[in-house]
């Protein structure tokens, strides 16, 4: 199996021999350096994820003779299905691709790697990224930590892992006048994710700036939708005409996003009055 040639096709599209394909290439030390770097990028898509092949990412973190930059890969791999096993739960054991032992087993080695100071810089980085999308009760402190360093490869890691994990607002917003590109998208889309409405006229601006960078203008155009959803359709509404496909399709989804959220307020309002009514009724 050419990997390159799966990396440029969609992951519903691969062949149902993809995931045992992708191991072996990852537990085959004679392998080119370049194609284990592409399997590990590829093993993070939950189309192929499972127990062994989640178990195969995780020693190859732990290895120590394996090469940093394969490590660091094979952990920020681990992400996506720590965030959809952590979302999703075991109620349905059958609707996750691991199953909880093996979901539990990911987080604890995952806060035992963070603990150990002797980690390459670059895997230590990623080791926290993967972490934190399934949060736990030690992530707020590693993030404080990663963000006071001074250092900026750790400020952009402590900034991504903000639009994981609570509590993070005032840090938020002072990223976002980083500048440093990374730190600033990542800072955009932690603002949008909580829903910060202090980030709004500077997301907005963005927007409106046409010398705004495409991944930055993208990143505004989902955060907007999550800030104020109702004013949202008058920000995107000409960006979905847009002739740039990929500019209108991310201003398309925002808007359906906003229109979600507006409906949801909506009915908590309702929820929220009716509940009101009856009070008062019982009251009389």
């Amino acid at each position: 199996m050419d990997l390159k040639t799966l990396s440029d096709v969609p992951p519903w599209e691969w062949p149902q021999d993809a995931g045992t394909e992708i191991q072996k290439v990852l537990i085959d030390n004679r392998v080119k350096a370049s194609d284990r770097l592409i399997a590990a990028e590829l093993a993070g898509d939950l189309t192929v994820m499972n127990d062994d092949l989640a178990g195969v990412l995780l020693t190859i973190v732990r290895n120590n003779e394996e090469p940093p930059q394969l490590r660091a890969k094979a952990a920020i791999s681990l992400g996506p299905i720590l965030e959809y096993a952590d979302t999703d739960g075991f109620e349905e054991p059958d609707d996750v691709p691991i199953t909880e032992s093996t979901f539990h087993r990911l987080q604890d080695s995952l806060h035992q790697l963070h603990l150990d100071r002797s980690l390459p810089k670059e895997v230590h980085r990623r080791v926290l990224e993967a972490a934190v999308r399934a949060p736990q009760d030690w992530h707020q402190k590693a993030i404080r930590e990663a963000y006071s360093t001074g250092d900026q490869d750790w400020t952009l890691t402590a900034v991504f892992a903000m639009r994981w994990v609570r509590g993070f607002d005032d840090a938020i917003l002072e990223s976002l006048n980083s500048a440093q590109p990374g730190i600033h998208l990542e800072a955009v889309r932690a603002a949008g994710n909580w829903q910060l409405d202090a980030a709004w006229s500077h997301i907005v601006a963005l927007i409106e700036d046409p010398a705004t960078p495409r991944p930055l203008l993208l990143a505004a155009i989902e955060a907007v939708a999550g800030i104020r959803p109702e004013e949202a359709r008058e920000i995107l509404i000409d960006l979905a005409d847009s002739e740039d496909e990929e500019i209108a399709e991310a201003a398309d989804e925002a808007l359906t996003m906003a229109e979600g959220i507006s409906d949801e307020i909506d009915f908590e309002e309702d929820e929220d009055e009716e509940e009101f009514e009856e009070d008062d009724e019982e009251e009389r």
